[in-house]
């Protein structure tokens, strides 16, 4: 009878350790594949960032909303000139921020989401491993066992 020790052998995907090395996914990484790893590309990312963070909270919507005003008493002047107003300032400036506000909460969701699977994932691989281990110890268990089987049978 053969020995069932030698029957499999567990052979990691290389995946695994790459995504060790690597962890979860960090908005770093995707700036440096937007704007290049060279120190013009920090540069941009961090003044894009900056601004976003700064254009992107509702205070900004609220002095966004604040300036449109001052737009009324010329949008008073017709029906175009409202409507013009109402589309080309007041929307556009308060809407702006208001936008990227629920675009942060949406990236922050969207990340939460990503490291949550993340650690799932480790969890899964590592439950795995220990499945491999335990098929091990009962693989080395029935060859012995086998072994006392064949003994007493000669």
């Amino acid at each position: 009878m053969a020995d069932l020790t030698h029957v499999f052998e567990y052979v990691p995907h290389p995946h695994i350790e790459k995504r060790k090395a690597a962890g979860p996914p960090k908005m770093s990484d995707a700036r440096a594949k937007v704007h290049g790893t060279g120190w013009v590309g920090r540069f941009n990312a961090a003044v894009g960032l900056r601004i976003t963070l700064i254009v992107g909270t509702m205070w900004c919507a609220y002095a966004f909303a604040v300036i449109a005003i001052f737009g009324v008493p010329s949008a008073l002047n017709g029906p175009k000139e409202f409507v013009a107003w109402v589309s080309s300032q007041f929307l556009q400036l308060v809407l702006l921020p208001i936008i990227i506000v629920g675009q942060n909460i949406q990236g922050a969701a969207s990340d939460s989401r990503a490291e949550a699977t993340f650690n799932d994932a480790a969890a899964v691989l590592e439950e795995a491993k220990q499945i491999q281990a335990h098929l091990a110890a009962q693989d080395a268990e029935i060859s012995r066992i086998l072994s006392q089987v064949q003994a007493l049978g000669k």
